[in-house]
């Protein structure tokens, strides 16, 4: 059997130890670069540098879906919060 010692599976089998604040700072982060990347690509573009701006609007998307991600994962694992299409238990025909 061959041992799959690659970072990326690491990081999914940490992610069960991550906590509901962790993935908000994940998402933080992410939006956070986001943020930067589109603010480079910006400034690129008005430099009439287009390949920067290019790369740095790429970097921004991908960061975005990132932020997204962890953001969605957050939510979902929130038990706080109540699913909009639960229907309270009163209205249930019993």
């Amino acid at each position: 059997m061959i041992e799959n010692t690659s970072p990326v599976m690491d990081e999914e089998f940490e992610e069960d130890s991550e906590s509901i604040g962790d993935y908000h700072r994940m998402a933080a982060h992410h939006f956070t670069a986001a943020a930067k990347h589109h603010l480079a690509a910006a400034e690129a573009d008005d430099e009439g540098h287009d390949e920067a701006a290019a790369r740095h609007a790429h970097m921004a998307y991908r960061h975005q879906l990132n932020a997204i991600q962890y953001a969605e994962i957050a939510a979902m694992e929130s038990d706080n919060l109540e699913d909009e299409f639960d229907v309270p238990t009163e209205f249930v025909d019993a």
